[in-house]
């Protein structure tokens, strides 16, 4: 059977006035990515023959984010603004004349491409005009309501207008829709405009679907995926539940997390089965983390690689570029950030290596720096497989210290370190016999003439 066509819009010409900061809604984070991202990641994954992004005028950021994303997508603007119905239709051009037309939003990131999949393919198998992604949210305070009669879809009733009895048991309109392409323009063509707010509402097709007798579909997602974005505390709450479906996700793959409700996620991030991720650690987008790795406790990841048989922290922040490679171990209090740790290589201890290569076997000692920014740019450290670096030692790049050379604590190193070679670059000491009681006993007259104990 050859594949309907599918065309794909994904409305976000909201200004998200009520998040109250002024960015645009469908651009603030979930879970490391902009929610527009999560849902043309979502619509990608369908492969669309077209996917149109309707805008509003003055988005600049939103058409940035979407062509970086997503450049195969084509970008409309609405304007005026009059509703959900005129925005679908302002997309009309940009779509297939036949096949299906999935209608989208771009503050709905929880959707999963499975559900949109049933929900195409119920349209299809019944030939039905329309078809509507239904939920049952906890909170159903805010949604409208789906109406059926004799098993078919009817219509799609604002909660003010719903009787009691449909609040008490209806579904939920989640707001997604599905279209056959070809009655879609004549449901479009008939929308009445509603006075009340001077818009065309793309929920009415439904009524007029029906009442041409039509056929309307439903198909019932969870509970979570039709939840969209209003306010801050709606996002907060979509945080959260995202990251309670993917760390149960990571748990059913075999991944260790003795406690998964302390551990965030990145959209992006990859942690094989078998990785041990610890309490409160964070893994930012860009970031893999290997079967047999462990992430110790209070953690930060981002932009980083953790290969299998490594071990990071506790208390480490891995930047972006840092691969640690096998057996490689970064300790307490280390930052590391675009630097490659070789098999075997550690940094235990109080360090910080930025642009750097660690050459296998390496040992970096506690309080040890790269001093790697000049105030204009940056330059890169290089140490040898087997070298010795020892504690509370500033590394001034550009500066190759060579396999097996031993560095001493204390040190400043400037210039390159041979092979093999023992680097010291320290003031020399000097002990002088009796001179610390001397000083105390001067330290103490001074303090008695200032009036103190």
């Amino acid at each position: 059977m050859a594949r309907v066509p599918l065309s794909i819009v994904v409305l976000a010409a909201g200004k998200g006035t009520r998040m109250k900061n002024g960015r645009p809604k469908v651009l603030h984070p979930l879970a490391g990515w902009p929610l527009i991202r999560h849902v043309l990641a979502t619509a990608r994954r369908l492969e669309p023959d077209r996917l149109v992004v309707v805008l509003a005028p003055n988005m600049a950021e939103v058409e940035a984010e979407v062509r970086a994303f997503a450049p195969e997508a084509g970008i409309v603007v609405q304007v005026p603004a009059l509703g959900t119905g005129h925005a679908v239709a302002v997309a009309r051009p940009e779509l297939a004349a036949t096949g299906s037309v999935l209608v989208l939003y771009g503050d709905t990131p929880l959707l999963a491409t499975e559900t949109l999949a049933r929900l195409l393919a119920e349209r299809e198998r019944t030939d039905s005009a329309v078809a509507v992604l239904g939920f049952r949210p906890h909170d159903p305070s805010g949604y409208g309501r789906l109406r059926f009669a004799d098993g078919e879809l009817v219509e799609l009733v604002e909660e003010r207008h719903a009787d009691p009895e449909l609040k008490a048991v209806g579904s939920c309109n989640s707001g997604v829709m599905a279209f056959d392409a070809a009655r879609l323009r004549i449901l479009l063509d008939s929308l009445p405009l509603r006075p009340e707010k001077n818009e065309y509402y793309l929920t009415d097709t439904v009524a007029l679907a029906a009442g041409r007798g039509w056929s309307c579909r439903a198909v019932e997602a969870t509970a979570i995926e039709g939840l969209g974005v209003n306010s801050q505390r709606q996002l907060a709450e979509l945080e959260r539940l995202w990251q309670e479906r993917r760390r149960g996700e990571l748990l059913d793959e075999g991944v260790v997390m003795p406690a998964p409700e302390t551990v965030f996620l990145a959209s992006d991030c990859v942690v094989e089965p078998g990785a041990v991720l610890e309490p409160y650690v964070v893994l930012g987008p860009g970031t893999r983390v290997e079967a047999g790795a462990v992430v110790h406790p209070f953690s930060h990841l981002e932009g980083a690689v953790v290969e299998a048989g490594a071990a990071v922290g506790p208390f480490a922040r891995l930047r972006p570029g840092t691969v640690l490679e096998s057996g490689a171990r970064v300790g307490n209090f280390v930052e590391v950030k675009a630097t490659r740790l070789g098999k075997g290589a550690k940094a235990n201890h109080l360090t910080y290596l930025g642009d750097a290569t660690v050459g296998p076997g390496a040992n970096i000692g506690a309080g040890t720096i790269t001093c790697n920014y000049d105030g204009i740019a940056k330059h890169r450290t290089e140490i040898g497989a087997a070298a010795f670096v020892g504690s509370n030692t500033a590394l001034v790049a550009p500066v190759r210290i060579g396999p097996g050379a031993i560095v001493a604590a204390g040190s400043t190193i400037t210039r390159d370190v041979p092979e093999e070679a023992l680097a010291i670059a320290r003031g020399q000491q000097e002990n002088k016999a009796g001179r610390a009681a001397e000083i105390r006993s001067r330290l103490r007259r001074k303090a008695a003439e200032r009036g103190r104990p």
